[in-house]
């Protein structure tokens, strides 16, 4: 029966091993070069660092939305299969059948990191940098989060003010972007 403290116990045990030996590798597995790393290493900031180069409006993000989203999110982004994706629906509480993007996610950033890494569920890292854009821009503008015919890109995407910004405590202060911004797309 393993329990948690055996695991810690081993796990302990073999990072003092491993040191012992003058950090010989154990022979399992293979080394993994950055080459391998790289298509997997895409995270994207609050502030915008990790974007690719690109931009998205969401005339173009209506099309790859039909295409991609619609069978698992609705023809409007209303919910079905997936979550709502659309809506001005208030949060309340901690009921979780009440968030959505725009009452939840406090930064649009998180909307594309989340759209090209793991979107459509069954085939996730699918969505091309240029179909997560433009999806991106879709959500934000049906979420008038941005104004009507905007262009999205690496400048102007962390610039959108979410309205729950400020909803939650950060983790890491000084990964995030300025407090006060210039401006924002949607004019806040």
């Amino acid at each position: 029966m393993c329990t948690p403290r055996a695991f810690l116990f081993a796990a302990t045990y073999m990072v003092a091993a491993q040191s012992a030996v003058g950090g010989q590798t154990t022979g399992l597995g293979q080394p993994i070069s950055e080459a391998d790393v790289a298509p997997w290493a895409i995270t994207v900031f609050p502030s915008g660092r990790g974007l690719p180069p690109g931009s998205g409006t969401a005339v173009e993000g209506a099309k790859v939305y039909e295409i991609k989203c619609a069978a698992c999110h609705g023809d409007a982004g209303q919910g079905g299969l997936g979550p709502v994706l659309i809506s001005d629906r208030k949060r309340q509480g901690i009921d979780e059948s009440t968030v959505t993007i725009p009452n939840y996610w406090p930064y649009a950033t998180t909307v594309y990191d989340y759209v090209r890494r793991a979107m459509p569920w069954q085939s996730p890292r699918s969505t091309s940098d240029q179909e997560a854009w433009d999806l991106t821009a879709f959500i934000l503008e049906k979420n008038d989060l941005i104004p009507p015919n905007s262009t999205i890109d690496a400048r102007s995407l962390p610039l959108v003010k979410m309205p729950n910004r400020d909803g939650f405590i950060p983790a890491f202060p000084k990964l995030l972007p300025a407090k006060h911004p210039v401006a924002d797309q949607a004019g806040h």
